[in-house]
């Protein structure tokens, strides 16, 4: 009898391989990561930065601190003056959450810790340092069009749609996003450069690096929430003759219309006549299988050339197709033009670079437009490898539909999808401007509805990698359950982590005790990194204290694990710990 070997089985400090059989006899590596074990955790770190980490966690939960902390910041700077000023702060918060001023400054830690395991997503955190009043000004400015400030109110815009001199200031009840204003064209044009320039400074690391952009900076505003609109109100026209066919209340790719009843239904609604209506659907495969869902009909407004004629939108009540403007004005057109060039040239120096785009979320009236442009760089840029990222808010109540018709899109097309799943930044701002302007709530009821809506977007895409290994998700998060959540999911599915499919974020200087461990373990992990000038980034490090003092409150977890390692390193005689790599 032929003797059974023992399954190997490799044991490290912080994770263990465990050798296990599936159905098929086919072994699989199973592993589990200790997030207890702080001398993994914080191997990278010298005992002044786990002291730095302490203070600035411990000054996060005091109210008074953490509310007036940008009037603080400004009192200091009067005080002490600026380069003493820069000095402290490279001491505490800027040090604890910022990587360097420049490309140059934050190279160092990029290797740091890519030495231990986790790589970077670079985010250039520089912005306007603006009043309530002139934020207000910019958004009114940059988000009313020509025609409508010729013709308010002669129009078909819906008030979610249009700028809102209350919340003007889109920074309001933002904690853990930058925002951007637009102003004009040479400031997209130099926003834009200061991205190539990141892209370009990337692409001479030897380690591969993401870089996390916005629209915002270098997109003409009246087009990003008209455009949103049109994409919002043709899927409410689907959704309207999905009901027509009795198939309302299904997830957006159930909804299967049946071909000739959906003729017919456009023809009695007037949206065109019959011979019009039968060119539609005489694409090479639309319709060939006597349905059409939400992904075929979106494609039917792909083939417009005119940017103007894409605003046109059907009303529910008569069928017609409307202009959701009387017009754009010549000079409007270019600045939408030389918005899709940006995005094209940004794309194209990123392949040229090996860098990799992660597109950052905005708020919802503005986000269908972003996605639909990034869905656009994804198809015409993710052939041959995952180059763009989109990004998806999962305290969306659409958050599923939306990812689940992108990936069914990717499918049909063979690109590769690239996701990454965060919770969400603009919660109490979007209910807030909901209720007052008055439309329905975009978010999830509460925090448990947001966890479910996470895991149930990300086992979707996991399932897909299972079944097909083009898709890839950045499980963008701080909470421990939904990485733990992912690993029994990986374990069940049998995903390696060396085959990068699956990676994690965290932001710079939190979560320590979630990202080395992970990255240690052959997971690709990142964190986000941000850099610029000091007196640039206090808007971000201002939120990024307002975003702590909850964080820190409900869990003392992290400080705790710091107190550990420290005592641990001082009982053993480690005063003078340096990091060996």
């Amino acid at each position: 009898r032929q003797s059974r070997r023992s399954l190997p089985y490799k044991r490290c400090n912080c994770y263990s391989y465990a050798q296990t059989k599936n159905n098929t006899d086919a072994q699989t590596r199973k592993i589990a990561i200790d997030f207890d074990n702080t001398h993994e955790a914080y191997k990278s770190k010298d005992n002044i930065e786990l002291l730095r980490s302490l203070l600035v966690f411990k000054l996060c939960t005091f109210d008074f601190l953490v509310d007036k902390n940008k009037e603080l910041m400004d009192l200091s700077k009067k005080v002490f003056g600026k380069r003493l000023f820069e000095r402290l702060m490279k001491m505490t918060f800027y040090g604890q959450f910022v990587a360097g001023e420049d490309h140059n400054s934050i190279k160092p830690l990029i290797h740091k810790n890519q030495a231990f395991g986790v790589g970077s997503v670079l985010d250039y955190s520089v912005e306007e340092d603006l009043t309530q009043e002139e934020a207000e000004k910019k958004e009114m400015d940059s988000c009313v069009s020509e025609a409508e400030k010729e013709s308010p109110g002669v129009d078909h815009r819906e008030k979610k749609y249009k700028a809102h001199r209350q919340f003007g200031d889109r920074r309001g009840g933002v904690v853990s996003a930058r925002t951007y204003f637009y102003a004009d064209e040479a400031k997209c044009d130099a926003q834009m450069e200061t991205f190539l320039n990141c892209i370009k400074a990337s692409g001479e690391h030897t380690i591969k690096i993401f870089i996390c952009i916005k629209w915002c900076p270098f997109c003409f505003s009246p087009l990003q929430l008209q455009f949103s609109e049109v994409l919002v109100k043709w899927r409410r026209f689907f959704n309207l003759l999905a009901a027509q066919q009795g198939k309302s209340g299904m997830d957006a790719l159930e909804q299967k219309l049946e071909l000739e009843q959906l003729k017919e239904s456009l023809t009695k609604l007037g949206v065109g006549n019959k011979d019009d209506i039968e060119n539609w659907f005489t694409g090479e495969k639309l319709g060939s299988s006597g349905t059409i869902d939400l992904l075929d009909w979106n494609s039917l407004i792909n083939d417009r050339t005119k940017i103007s004629n894409l605003l046109v939108i059907p009303n529910v009540e008569n069928g017609q197709l409307e202009p959701l403007l009387r017009k754009f004005t010549v000079e409007e057109e270019k600045q939408m033009k030389r918005m899709l060039q940006r995005v094209d040239v940004l794309a194209k120096h990123a392949v040229d670079n090996g860098v990799r785009l992660m597109v950052d979320a905005e708020q919802t009236y503005f986000q269908p437009a972003i996605s639909r442009l990034t869905l656009e760089m994804q198809r015409i840029f993710n052939r041959e490898k995952p180059i763009i990222f989109n990004t998806y808010q999962c305290y969306l109540k659409e958050a599923y539909d939306n990812v689940s018709v992108d990936v069914e899109l990717s499918r049909r097309e063979g690109w590769y999808f690239g996701a990454k799943l965060v919770r969400g930044a603009y919660m109490y701002q979007e209910r807030s401007r909901a209720e007052e302007i008055g439309y329905e709530d975009p978010i999830n009821p509460d925090y448990e509805a947001t966890n479910r809506m996470y895991h149930k977007c990300l086992e979707f895409v996991l399932e897909e990698i299972d079944h097909n290994r083009k898709a890839n998700v950045m499980v963008a998060s701080h909470n421990e359950d939904t990485v733990k959540f992912t690993l029994g999911k990986m374990n069940e599915m049998g995903l390696s982590p060396t085959e990068k499919k699956v990676y994690f974020g965290q932001l710079l200087g939190m979560c320590d005790q979630i990202s080395f461990p992970l990255g240690q373990a052959g997971f690709p992990v990142y964190k986000y990194v941000p850099y610029g000038p000091v007196n640039e980034v206090i808007p971000y490090l201002s939120r990024r204290a307002l975003e702590n003092r909850g964080f820190m409150k409900g869990s003392q977890r992290e400080r705790s694990l710091l107190w550990k390692e420290l005592k641990r390193r001082l009982l053993n005689g480690q005063i003078l710990y340096k990091p060996v790599y």
